[in-house]
């Protein structure tokens, strides 16, 4: 290789390059690969210093590169000399030479040591503080730039320095300097995020100066220009201009590109600044989509996507009734005019990069403000058009143009597309029988939404849909019908056609069952059967009354026998087409359905369905049930069959007072098999809650005496059946209620039960007159010292709440000023049952004094602080705009909730042993489950580091806590990794810790198994941080790797965790 001839160096590094790529990777546990790197590396080194021949330094540069790209972490013991002789090629007269040492140098820094990291660093320091702009200059700072995006978090701690040189270096009149401090700037914003919080205000405003750099242009004459120039004029202008200048030499359009690519930077890591970027930032791209470099317009249009995308309300914030529109959105809102106006035109251009960007941009803001487009729908319709019918037009340009007609379209209401259906209607037919199935697919669901929009079925329309019925139906059936095209096409066409059917049916004459039919063949094929069971739920559903009983005949019994597949799915889909089959055409099948669903569910092959013969083949099952196993038929079971039964009897009025007696009967019977008595008990609670069984005077008698029966399933099926009969007949059975759970303390929790179900089934308006008797009932139990009793409690004052919340919820928080620990805990326990996952009228309420309640997390007593947190996370998971504006006064407390309290824990004497036991630990886990639901939740308000230093001493707690902060460290490698880059160090060694120990040999079963959890999840965290690209290549990581693959048990583990083989899994990360 470092001969004098051309082709033998050619040769031999190609072999080189060829044997270095096919090295088995240095994870996979041979010598092989350390053995031949190290051999080659100080001849490489010897080969770079040959001054004289530049196509030798090339070679050994490049095959450098590729070695450090696959083997870093083996060849630690050269990384100095490497860096030594990496170095002075960055000041080398060749261009080429200086980047691929930058490329040698962006690999060895993920894996070199900090003291390496700080001498490279601080040599390009010292490079750069000399000040004098140059090609030299411009290589540091790519260097820079490149360490930056390969190790970026070592970075942080020199900001502070390098930030400053970098501004000066902006002023110089060097475009491509600027570029590269552009550049650098992005890279230091993606990968240092804290430490260059105090810089982002001065990187934005350098940002908004260099976005409209162009000297060479006057944009102001081009306007005024637009609406007087002639097209012929046009094209002789620009030959004259290209004589005068050549756009060759302008290089200031890198500058715009490199600085609008670190806006796109600041805006997709610092969500935080959303308000502010609207002021400064959002007028700026928009004033710059008249850019005239096509490259910079693509991302500037990138930019603004980006912003958009940011302003969507978080996860979570959406299900919160009531709350005010985020500033941000607002904000949006008032761009959207401007927005239009600079794009419609752009909209009809000849570039097509253009065209697209724009419709990224659209479809963007059609997703995150529904509606807000409708207004200029006219002015981007003919945009729309062009790019679906335009002769030159690209596959991609269309499948664009009809993503986003599909958007717009979905979130747009009907009227405001009648006026252009004539126009828009056409174009997308034609799309549907294009030729390329991905244009099919995206047409026929635009098709789809249009004949939603023809005639919407909520409400009235005076839209005349009838000339376009044609056209789309015959376009449909063509791919419907066709049985050779691609699966996403046919089931799409079943889709449409189901739409076409459901809203424009009656207008299709004697097309309609020839096209049912096609339905039924679907519905036999294996592959569209579940598109085939939606779309005949769609039609079935359908108010125009479609005649189906053609179809049915055949197509019920095929629906029957989807009941029995093993597809969960399928299942699910095809009771529900059941189930509006039979509540739209009950007249006409009924007794096909009944006698198919008992065949499915009973399998009895009856086929007289008298009143009797359904009790029987509905409550048969219960009495095979052998008495020992009262729950051999699944727990389930019972109360769907109590409700059948509680069904047959409300159809048949005259036979339901002897069933009752039948009921009471069995369950009066000693002798009567458990499971009989569960389910007699089930069938009269269902039966009560809808007939009132006044009647029946013994029934209060049996119910308090099953109160007393060993079995405790019977107590619950009693104490569900009390609190049913006391829905139907409140006058009578309230009152005992009441009366029995002030008078019968040992039976008090099953009552309790019985009233939570009495709260649970009414509604407020029959609850109302009861509020206050009950209120004071269960004021009197909330500081019962059984904890099950006083969660029973807490969940009837919750519900309750929610009946009167103006009056409810204050009562409630002057309750907590309260002297009792008890009391306390019950009331903040309450509160959690008022948090529901769907918009109720308590939200609004409850936001504005939910502050008060979470100051229970500071109580001295530990478990009102233990159910203050499980209440916070409550609401963090099912409603976080609760507590989303309090989390900077509350993350503190929770915080310090996680901390191991030597105070708490206490040595217990259990005969000759000694037994620690840790009364923190149930608050310390709540604190961490409140944790966990941050991340999915209210990801955006958290600091990330604090955060991590949490999961950090979570890391080294006991068995509960350290396998939730696993989940955990595994969720953050996916949802922040640059954040866990930085913390990897501290990270590894309580995973290492927890991999390696060992139970002591006398140790009980459980203690195996605990252990042998904890390493799996461990492991399970190690294969999550595995995933980012740059963790393998830290050297302390690489080290514990091969730890693991070289413990036989922990490399078993560690394969069964992931599903490959250990060196495949690391292997398959990439190394690029």
């Amino acid at each position: 290789m470092v001969s004098d001839k051309e082709q033998l160096r050619d040769i031999s590094s190609m072999g080189l390059k060829t044997v270095i790529a096919e090295l088995p990777p240095a994870s996979a546990g041979l010598c092989l690969t350390a053995n031949v790197c190290k051999k080659i590396t100080s001849q490489l080194i010897g080969a770079m210093g040959k001054q004289d021949d530049v196509s030798v330094q090339l070679e050994a540069l490049d095959i450098l590169s590729d070695m450090l790209g696959r083997c870093v972490s083996t060849l630690v013991s050269f990384h100095q000399s490497i860096l030594t002789s990496l170095l002075p090629q960055l000041t080398s007269p060749r261009m080429a030479v200086r980047k691929r040492a930058i490329m040698a140098l962006g690999h060895l820094v993920p894996s070199c040591s900090p003291a390496l990291f700080t001498q490279l660093a601080e040599h390009l320091m010292k490079e750069l503080s000399r000040g004098s702009p140059g090609a030299n200059t411009r290589t540091y700072i790519q260097c820079l730039t490149t360490i930056t995006r390969q190790g970026g978090h070592r970075v942080g701690e020199h900001l502070e320095k390098i930030i400053p040189m970098m501004v000066k270096f902006c002023n110089v009149e060097d475009d491509e300097l600027r570029e590269n401090c552009f550049q650098a700037f992005e890279a230091f914003v993606r990968r240092c995020p804290k430490e260059m919080s105090p810089h982002i205000s001065m990187v934005i405003k350098l940002c908004l100066k260099y976005i409209t750099h162009d000297p060479n242009y006057n944009y102001d004459a081009e306007e005024d220009q637009e609406d007087s120039m002639d097209l012929e004029n046009g094209e002789d202008e620009d030959q004259e201009s290209d004589d005068e200048y050549s756009d060759d030499d302008d290089m200031s359009w890198k500058v715009r590109r490199s600085s609008v690519k670190c806006l796109e930077a600041v805006i997709s890591c610092r969500r935080d600044l959303l308000v502010d970027l609207y002021g400064s930032v959002c007028p700026a791209l928009v004033s710059r989509f008249k850019e005239r470099e096509e490259n910079v317009k693509s991302d500037i249009f990138l930019a603004f996507v980006a912003l958009v995308r940011q302003t969507k309300p978080p996860h979570g914030s959406a299900l919160d009734a009531g709350a005010k529109e985020e500033p941000a959105v607002t904000l949006l809102k008032k761009q959207v005019p401007t927005v239009i106006k600079a794009l419609h035109k752009q909209l009809k251009e000849k570039s097509m990069k253009s065209r697209q960007g724009c419709f990224s941009i659209l479809t963007e803001m059609a997703n995150v403000l529904p509606g807000a487009l409708g207004e200029h729908i006219p002015n981007l319709i003919p945009g729309i058009v062009y790019s679906l019918t335009d002769k030159s037009t690209s596959s991609n340009m269309k499948i664009d143009a009809l993503a986003f007609l599909h958007v717009l379209l979905s979130s747009h209401t009907p009227e405001v597309f009648h006026p252009h259906i004539k126009v828009i209607l056409p174009p997308v037919i034609h799309c549907v029988e294009d030729p390329f199935y991905k244009i099919t697919s995206e047409a026929l669901q635009v098709t789809q939404q249009m004949v939603k929009m023809m005639r919407p079925l909520e409400k009235r329309s005076s839209f005349d849909a009838k000339p376009y019925v044609k056209d789309v139906f015959s376009s449909t059936l063509k791919r419907l019908k066709a049985a050779d095209i691609d699966q996403e096409v046919k089931e799409r066409a079943i889709s449409c056609m189901g739409h076409i059917v459901s809203h424009l049916g009656d207008q299709l004459g004697g097309d309609l069952q020839p096209t049912l039919q096609i339905f039924l063949e679907r519905l036999k094929n294996e592959i569209t059967r579940l598109t085939a069971v939606k779309t005949l739920t769609l039609v079935a559903g359908s108010p125009l009354k479609i005649d189906l009983r053609p179809i049915l005949m055949e197509g019920i019994p095929i629906l029957g026998s989807f009941l029995r597949k093993n597809q969960r799915a399928l299942k699910l889909n095809t009771l529900t087409a059941l189930n509006i089959i039979v509540t739209n055409y009950s007249d006409s099948i009924l007794p096909e359905v009944l006698h198919l669903f008992f065949q499915a569910l009973v399998l009895t092959k009856a086929s007289n369905t008298g009143y009797s013969d359904l009790m029987k083949a509905l409550t048969g099952p219960f009495y095979k049930a052998k008495s020992s196993e009262s729950m051999s038929v699944h727990r389930q079971s019972y109360y769907s069959v109590a409700k059948c039964v509680a069904a047959l009897s409300s159809a048949c009025p005259k036979e339901s007072s002897g069933t009752v007696n039948n009921l009471i009967q069995e369950v009066k019977n000693q002798r009567t098999s458990e499971s009989v008595r569960i389910l007699s008990f089930l069938c009269l609670g269902e039966m009560g809650r809808t007939t009132n069984l006044g009647g029946h005077k013994e029934l209060k008698t049996v119910i308090m005496e099953a109160f007393s029966s060993p079995n405790e399933e019977v107590k619950f099926a009693a104490s569900c059946t009390l609190g049913n009969i006391c829905v139907g007949n409140l006058e009578e059975y309230l009152p005992f209620l009441l009366k029995e759970i002030g008078g019968q303390p040992k039976r008090q929790y099953l009552l309790l039960h019985s009233l939570k179900e009495v709260i649970s089934a009414l509604s407020a308006e029959n609850l109302k007159p009861h509020v206050e008797n009950i209120w004071t009932l269960l004021f009197k139990n909330c500081e019962c010292a059984e904890e099950g009793t006083r969660n029973v409690v807490s969940e009837c004052l919750g519900k309750l709440t929610l009946v009167n919340p103006s009056q409810l919820l204050s009562r409630l928080k002057k309750q907590l000023s309260s002297g009792s620990s008890l009391a306390r805990s019950t009331v903040v326990t309450a509160v959690k049952f008022t948090i529901v996952d769907h918009p109720v009228p308590i939200d609004t309420l409850l936001k504005e004094c939910i502050g008060d309640f979470l100051k229970a997390i500071q109580d001295p007593d530990l478990n009102v602080r233990r159910v203050a947190l499980v209440m916070f996370n409550s609401a963090a998971h099912n409603k976080p705009g609760l507590i989303r504006g309090l989390l900077t006064a509350v993350l503190p407390k929770l915080y310090s909730e996680t901390q191991i309290r030597k105070d708490l824990i206490r040595e217990v004497e259990m005969g000759p042993f000694k037994h620690t036991v840790d009364d923190g630990l149930d608050v310390r886990k709540a604190a961490f489950e409140c944790m966990y639901t941050l991340l999915d939740s209210c990801l955006d308000c958290l600091d990330i580091f604090e955060f991590l230093n949490h999961v950090e001493e979570g890391l080294k707690d006991h068995y509960d806590i350290r396998m939730l902060t696993f989940i955990m460290l595994a969720r953050l490698a996916s949802l922040s990794p640059a954040a866990v880059v930085q913390r990897l160090e501290r990270l590894v060694e309580p995973l290492r810790a927890t991999c390696t120990t060992k139970v002591k040999a006398g140790s009980v079963k459980q203690e195996f198994e605990k252990q042998e959890e904890l390493r799996r999840s461990a492991m399970r965290a190690v294969a999550a941080l595995l995933s980012i690209s740059e963790v393998e290549k830290s050297p302390i990581m690489a080290d514990f790797v091969n730890q693991i693959r070289m413990n036989a048990e922990m490399a078993t583990i560690f394969e069964s965790v992931q599903g490959d083989p250990i060196s495949g899994a690391v292997e398959s990360m990439d190394t690029s």
